[in-house]
């Protein structure tokens, strides 16, 4: 699944929060093939201890599944609720077996039906059982044929015909309706039967983790929404082996105001992948910096509905005119680091498949942006900026956040975008205003980071393309575009499918609503001792593991 983000190196911290690294040096090119991981076995690892990070936001809604939650609604999830699956660095899925004790895939007929056995000591907080019910609500909220559920994401979960208990309530039978090439990308996490009615599902999570409906190795010992902050505790009623840690802190703050609080030793990791922050990073003592290729991308979205960029001649000329170059050295610098510019976003460039279809369509020219803008009416005046009837080619584009490079990407953008008449106007906004920016679409243009919680990227084709999704705030997509995403979604073999997503993905950029920018590296700094955690690509791993060696 895809979830959005801050652009920058905010994302780093949560993505971090179950994976592992290793340290990296300032010697040469930062190496990012696979994940460079510190797994430490548990019999390393001290008995109590905490770990504090920071977040760009604590979500008012805690409900991973709705439509509002982002990618720290899962970080914060994942301590406190029910994971059922682990992924390797390069994304082969592994059951947990605390929750599964065993999951079959097999073809039946012409469908593919995935059987999950759930382990006997699997109960929620609350004392119900982690049954097939808990997978019966998941699906039929999340399968997107009844409005009243705000779901974040419908795809895999439409195309299940039926999900039914087996030979006992510990056995669950998942039958697709014909073959699905993603079934491992589904069922990874799971809803509380008591969440499922409409008005919990929508509401009774804002501002309300409800940790009563989770499980797991910790739970939620304190929330302080006015504050930002969230404490997991061992959980008592977990089967399983206990957290290495004794708490687990959480505390919304800016990118500065983190890295200050990092160098004073008031939290144990932060995201150090922009110049200054990782310049800095470099002169403490007594840590590591923890390095990977990054499961995410930076791209650029205009907002379709605003009035101006409702005309295609002017969204495209917006977008022929970013010198996406320009934009990647600023983003890298001090970094030791660079990347071929993406062409897609729905598999990254080192995942099989992968195939650069935005060149196909769109390329830097400002020359051609010019010439649009001249056919659409805009004309420059005096100053350089265009004007039609009377009206100024005025944009605005939020800037979330201090962190630094962001802020420089800004303005670069406002001077490249200049270069050919429009007046972008950068206004500052909090990192606690992210979600309320995205969600109530506070924007014409906006820099937006998508991370992806599972290698099977072709599956949320829908999340960024499909009208009405809200993973896709610039409001692009049609009628006929959905019906061939769904076409393409029932492509039962995985290259096939992928194939046929690269073609549909060309269409998709011809609408000029996304523009890909940069994907860039995971960069973690981390005291010393911190094991299990970290920058590890795909990777997701058992909480409990995570600790301080000895």
């Amino acid at each position: 699944m895809k979830r959005w983000s801050v652009i920058i190196a905010a994302v780093v911290v949560a993505i971090a929060c179950v994976t592992g690294c290793g340290a990296a040096t300032d010697t040469g090119a930062v190496k990012t093939e696979g994940a460079s991981l510190n797994l430490q076995p548990r019999e390393n690892l001290k008995d109590g201890g905490s770990l504090t990070t920071v977040l760009p936001e604590v979500s008012a809604q805690w409900n991973t599944f709705h439509a509002d939650g982002n990618v720290y609604t899962l970080a914060l999830w994942r301590w406190y609720n029910p994971l059922l699956a682990y992924f390797t660095p390069d994304g082969r899925y592994l059951p947990n077996p605390d929750y599964l004790t065993d999951v079959r895939t097999e073809i039946v007929g012409r469908d593919t039906v995935v059987t999950y056995t759930v382990n006997p000591k699997a109960f929620f907080n609350d004392g119900t059982p982690i049954d097939y019910r808990a997978f019966v609500e998941t699906w039929r909220t999340s399968r997107g044929v009844d409005d009243r559920y705000l779901v974040s994401s419908s795809d895999g979960y439409s195309q299940i015909a039926s999900v039914t208990r087996g030979a006992d309530d510990r056995e669950v039978v998942v039958r697709f309706d014909g073959v699905y090439a993603w079934p491992d990308g589904l069922f990874n996490v799971v809803l509380h039967p008591k969440a499922a009615a409409p008005d919990v599902y929508n509401e009774g999570y804002v501002r309300k983790p409800h940790p009563e409906w989770g499980a797991g190795p910790f739970t939620i010992a304190s929330y302080d929404a006015d504050n930002g902050t969230v404490v997991f505790e061992r959980n008592p009623k977990w089967w399983g082996k206990p957290g290495k840690l004794d708490r687990r802190i959480f505390r919304q703050m800016e990118s500065q105001a983190a890295l200050n609080a990092f160098q004073n030793g008031e939290i144990d990791a932060t995201g150090v992948a922009a110049k200054d922050a990782r310049a800095r990073a470099l002169t403490m003592n007594g840590i590591d910096i923890r390095t990977a290729a990054a499961p995410q991308q930076s791209l650029l979205v205009l907002n379709l509905d605003t009035p101006i960029l409702s005309d295609r001649r002017v969204r495209e000329a917006v977008l022929s005119a970013v010198d996406r170059e320009t934009l990647s050295r600023i983003r890298f610098t001090g970094l030791n680091y660079t990347e071929e510019l993406p062409g897609s976003l729905s598999l990254y460039p080192f995942q099989p498949g992968y195939e650069d279809n935005l060149s196909k369509v769109l390329s830097y020219d400002p020359a051609k942006a010019e010439e649009l803008l001249d056919r659409a009416g805009w004309l420059k005046g005096g100053d350089g900026i265009r004007s039609k009837d009377g009206r100024r080619l005025s944009l605005e584009l939020p800037n979330i956040g201090d962190d630094t490079t962001t802020q420089n990407l800004s303005r670069a953008l406002q001077a490249i975008l200049k270069k050919v008449g429009v007046d972008l106007t950068v206004r500052q906004r909090p990192s606690a205003d992210f979600s309320q920016v995205v969600v109530n679409k506070e924007f014409d243009l906006l820099l937006l980071g998508f991370s992806s919680s599972d290698p099977f990227g072709m599956a949320y084709f829908c999340q960024v393309w499909c009208t009405g999704s809200q993973l896709n705030p610039a409001g692009a997509g049609s009628p006929e575009l959905d019906a061939q995403i769904d076409a393409m979604s029932r492509i039962g073999d995985p290259m096939a499918q992928i194939k046929a997503g690269n073609e549909l993905e060309r269409e998709a950029f011809a609408q000029f609503s996304n523009l890909p920018l940069f994907n860039g590296p995971s960069m973690v700094a981390v005291k010393e001792g911190l094991a299990n955690y970290g920058a590890g690509q795909f990777y997701v791993g058992p909480i409990e593991d995570v600790g301080w060696e000895k």
